[in-house]
């Protein structure tokens, strides 16, 4: 784990706001010369922290899609069940995001479809894989109140 420090933090939150940020800009930002501060971006890379630069989109004013909310849970819980299950979400383009959860449910599944009848149809091709589902649970996302692409949280503690 990399030990970080003022400097590295408030790195980590310019860029998580200005990705594009020029090597001059960014070492001003934080007051250090251009050869330091780029030298702390590709230590904050090598070591994994910074693990890639994309654009964000706003498909809303582009084209409809739905976003879809599923709660899955598995009849079984061996290694090979879950496994199955994980590999499946991780090769399924309609799945933006999928995290393993402790308690009543085993996985939330975040799904990005053009309707919802694209959605079902994800749905039934998933029961008839036979991936050991036992139950899931569809909320259709009504609207979206916040989204945080990347970010830092205000509360890491700095040595």
């Amino acid at each position: 784990m990399l030990k970080l420090d003022r400097y590295d933090i408030a790195i980590l939150q310019i860029l998580a706001r200005e990705g594009r940020i020029t090597k001059s800009r960014l070492a001003e930002a934080i007051h250090l010369s251009i050869s330091p501060a780029w030298e702390r971006v590709r230590r904050l890379e090598e070591g994994g922290i910074i693990r890639g630069y994309r654009a964000e989109f706003d498909w809303v004013g582009a084209v409809d899609i739905s976003h879809i909310i599923v709660e899955v849970t598995l009849s079984r819980h061996t290694a090979y069940d879950l496994h199955r299950f994980e590999t499946r979400m991780c090769s399924a383009p309609e799945v933006v995001q999928c995290y393993a959860t402790g308690g009543g449910i085993d996985y939330i599944v975040h799904t990005v479809t053009r309707n919802v009848d694209d959605y079902q149809r994800f749905i039934d091709a998933m029961l008839l894989d036979d991936l050991g589902i036992e139950r899931y649970f569809t909320y259709v996302v009504t609207k979206m109140v916040k989204q945080v692409t990347c970010n830092v949280p205000e509360w890491i503690a700095l040595d």
